[in-house]
């Protein structure tokens, strides 16, 4: 398996995804996780708190499958409130390095009208190559 992530220099510089991402080896495609637990529930908690749940949720489902953080090749972000996400993306960006480490997988953000579950601030989706 190989990830070599592209970001050429005739595009701004990429502050917390990555433009483009080469992956030779096996796809994992990752399904769209919120801040829920194991029981069923939405937690309670800001964007913040929602995002490290539902990436921890990802990062479970990605490691059952056989893979590392390090191997995400792509990661939707979808959130309720794109504002609040903007504003407190240097937390956020803490919660991906804690869990992640600093490496990025291409990525966007969508702001949604609402998710499955009402009470859902966030919901992450993506892609390894392993």
């Amino acid at each position: 398996m190989t990830i070599e992530r592209v970001n050429p220099p005739e595009l701004p510089r990429p502050r917390g995804f990555s433009h483009a991402v080469i992956g030779r080896g096996t796809t994992i495609f990752l399904a769209g996780q919120t801040a829920m637990d194991q029981a069923g529930r939405i937690i309670d908690g800001d964007v913040v708190a929602q995002f490290a749940r539902a990436l921890e949720n990802l990062l479970t489902a990605l490691r059952a499958a056989g893979g590392r953080p390090d191997q995400l090749a792509s990661l939707t972000v979808y959130t309720t409130d794109l504002g609040a996400y903007k504003e407190r993306a240097a937390e956020i960006g803490q919660v991906w390095r804690r869990l992640v480490g600093t490496d990025y997988p291409a990525m966007a953000g969508i702001g949604v009208s609402r998710l499955w579950d009402a009470e859902a601030l966030v919901e992450v989706q993506g892609f390894a190559v392993v």
